[in-house]
């Protein structure tokens, strides 16, 4: 074992505010997005509305989405915290605080760097898209976690093989199967097969592969989703979720979320923003890697490379193999570019931000897209003096820290991307809050102040049934009904109901709207 440096009260408070700012900051304060936070919301809120804890539901239909582990987690915060934005997001948070410790702590015992293992730290994270997932209240955060886990102990049992770092192993291997399926098994698998064989150690592959113990493990975590599913005859849930959601989600194209093949070249310099510019020098170590060069490349190469062939592309699938390139980042502590190079991806993004307030009001709106106009309409009369201070406040950091001599260039990253994640949760995402989500929220809590019998119309925002704390079926609204909308869908409404209906608006904002469908009197 490599002698490490000693942590100082300041490099565990660097830790502790990173982890504040990257994955607590406004937690509680911001609506629920769409659509996958109001998809995991409403179907954990079903959860325990009905009391069905294996299977899932989104408005009264199955969603098989996702395993049962992240419903389980948001389940048990909602009963501790309530059904609000922090009781949703809890699991999330926490689980993102864990893998950036499991990161920080295993930098620092790879490499005995302290400074290694806070930048590592700093990236998980202030990343910008890690810290979303972080915040986010669905199951990203969770398997990132266990993919952690269950790599890098992959990697250190190969440098000293124990019984029980192999069980656990098979244990974070099974949590993550129970968060998001076949990917829990798959990456770990075939990484660790190249590695051993780029070794020249194929044996030790086959016997930790092929531990008898280690599946009994793996099985024993499975099978507290399914043995209670195949006892009520529900293993049909199962099924659809390996198929339906995995095979064909890597075959086609789902939810309209289809990309190229070089989907993740574009995306990966913005996923890892502000640590854009430790990128090249990362792929370099391919010139002369060692061991855990190997290991952690491999890692990020087969993530990319897997979803880079898939028929359903998002941003954050990339995170899977993102951890790896945190720890490369570390080791790369001392050999950062330029410092004005270093910080010249936090500074523009902070010019990007700062120059919203300017920009937007000048984008052109499409009258035929009347949603997405009234969002970004929304959006540009959202900008106050607040945010313009702030913003200000950040550039200032950052040429502060880039003009500072005495402040080394990892140093200086660190700091511009805590200042970025400032101005990012506590500015840019509330404006983008109260343009998309709050006409949503609003509109909820009208209808259900209303007390009428609410449906939508062609319409899929999940939060709306999360804030409205009801069902709200798809369908054309009865006499006397409430209808939620968007308003690019107000003209087909109009036109199946037939121009004899009058629809009374309740409530207006933003791209939503509700309207009361005339006839009867609210009951």
């Amino acid at each position: 074992m490599l002698e490490t440096e000693r942590l100082s009260a300041a490099h565990l408070g660097f830790l502790f505010a990173a982890v504040l700012l990257g994955f607590w900051s406004n937690l509680w304060a911001v609506p629920l997005f769409d659509l996958d936070e109001g998809a995991f919301s409403q179907a954990t809120r079903e959860m325990l509305a009905t009391g069905q804890w294996l299977i899932t539901t989104l408005n009264g239909e199955p969603r098989y989405d996702k395993p049962i582990l992240i419903y389980w987690a948001q389940a048990a915060s909602v009963s501790l915290f309530g059904a609000n934005e922090l009781g949703f997001r809890f699991p999330s948070a926490l689980c993102a605080s864990a893998w950036m410790f499991v990161v920080f702590r295993a930098t620092f015992m790879l490499t005995a760097s302290r400074n290694a293992a806070l930048l590592a730290a700093g990236a998980v994270a202030l990343s910008l898209m890690s810290s979303v997932i972080g915040h986010a209240a669905i199951a990203d955060a969770m398997l990132n976690l266990w993919i952690a886990l269950v790599m890098l102990g992959i990697y250190q049992h190969w440098l000293v093989p124990t019984r029980g770092k192999l069980l656990r192993i098979y244990l974070w291997m099974g949590l993550g199967f129970l968060t998001k399926g076949p990917i829990a098994v798959a990456l770990p698998v075939i990484v660790s097969l190249v590695f051993y064989l780029s070794q020249r150690q194929p044996l030790r592959w086959l016997a930790a592969v092929f531990d008898p113990y280690g599946w009994l493990v793996f099985l024993a975590v499975v099978a507290l989703w399914m043995a209670p599913l195949a006892m009520t005859g529900q293993t049909d849930f199962f099924f659809h979720f390996l198929f339906e959601h995995n095979l064909t989600r890597y075959g086609s194209t789902m939810q309209g979320h289809g990309g190229k093949l070089w989907y993740y070249v574009a995306a990966l310099p913005l996923i890892v923003l502000p640590f854009t510019a430790l990128l090249p020098g990362t792929f370099a170590r391919l010139r002369k890697p060692d061991p855990l060069d190997v290991f952690l490349l491999l890692w990020f190469a087969f993530v990319f490379l897997f979803f880079s062939f898939s028929g359903t592309q998002l941003p954050h699938y990339l995170l899977y193999g993102c951890t790896p390139l945190f720890v490369l980042f570390g080791r790369a502590w001392n050999r950062l570019p330029a410092k004005f190079w270093t910080l010249l991806p936090a500074l523009l993004f902070a010019l990007l931000l700062a120059s919203l307030p300017w920009v937007l009001p000048m984008v052109p709106i499409d009258s035929d897209r009347p949603y997405e106009a009234g969002i970004v309409s929304l959006a540009a009369r959202s900008f106050g003096l607040d945010y313009m201070i702030l913003s200000g406040a950040v550039l200032i950091i950052i040429l502060v820290l880039l003009f500072r001599r005495r402040t080394a260039a990892w140093q200086a990253l660190l700091g511009a991307a805590m200042a970025l994640s400032m101005l990012v949760w506590f500015g840019f995402i509330p404006v983008l809050a109260a343009a998309q989500q709050l006409p949503v929220r609003e509109a909820a809590l009208r209808a259900k102040e209303l007390g009428t019998s609410t449906v939508s119309y062609r319409t899929y925002l999940p939060t709306f049934s999360v804030y409205r704390g009801a069902i709200t079926p798809n369908r054309l609204p009865e006499p006397g009904e409430l209808v939620f909308v968007k308003l690019d869908r107000i003209p087909d409404l109009q036109r199946e109901l037939g121009a004899s209906v009058t629809l009374i608006p309740e409530f207006k904002k933003g791209g939503v709207a509700l309207l009361l469908r005339q006839g009867e009197a609210r009951r």
